[in-house]
């Protein structure tokens, strides 16, 4: 699955304008809480810890009209607890945001 940062980079110029530092510190900012929900997933054994990870998932890619990640949160939501090709599917989203 290719990552494409377009939508995702739009919104982030959008929020900070012209400050090329506040965009690195928002990119930051969405990845670290987005590495955390997906280490949450990764970890959850329960459908209550599972789905709350999920939907905020989703919710954060929402906000950051981030549609690949929404979509793969959406896949989460509907996926049993500890899914690895779903958790491995979020790990290859965070490891391409992160070389971008």
């Amino acid at each position: 699955m290719a990552f494409e940062a377009g939508a995702l980079d739009a919104t982030l110029a959008a929020a900070a304008g012209d400050d090329p530092a506040l965009v690195k510190e928002l990119r930051s900012a969405f990845l670290e809480s987005a590495a955390r929900q997906v280490d949450l997933l990764g970890r959850a054994r329960c459908d209550g810890n599972w789905r709350i990870a999920a939907m905020r998932l989703k919710g954060l890619a929402a906000s950051f009209h981030a549609e690949e990640l929404m979509s793969l949160a959406e896949m989460a939501l509907e996926a049993a607890p500890g899914e690895p090709t779903v958790v491995r599917d979020l790990r290859g989203f965070i490891e391409e945001f992160s070389a971008t």
